[in-house]
């Protein structure tokens, strides 16, 4: 796999428990900065933008 250039949310701060992100001309590739070594989920930008307007709509509020 290429490597991968990994963002955190300007939110975050030097926070921990955040989502990192990297974006590919393929991909959207997500984890948790807790375990960077784990897996990372794979999305496509669909998939992803899916995503994105989700939680900004609340639909994942508990």
């Amino acid at each position: 796999m290429e490597q991968l250039n990994w963002v955190t949310p300007s939110v975050c701060g030097a926070g921990n428990n955040c989502p990192e992100v990297a974006i590919t001309t393929d991909a959207v590739f997500v984890r948790s900065n807790l375990t960077p070594d784990a897996p990372a989920a794979r999305l496509t930008h669909q998939e992803w933008r899916d995503l994105v307007d989700g939680i900004s709509k609340g639909e994942f509020n508990v």
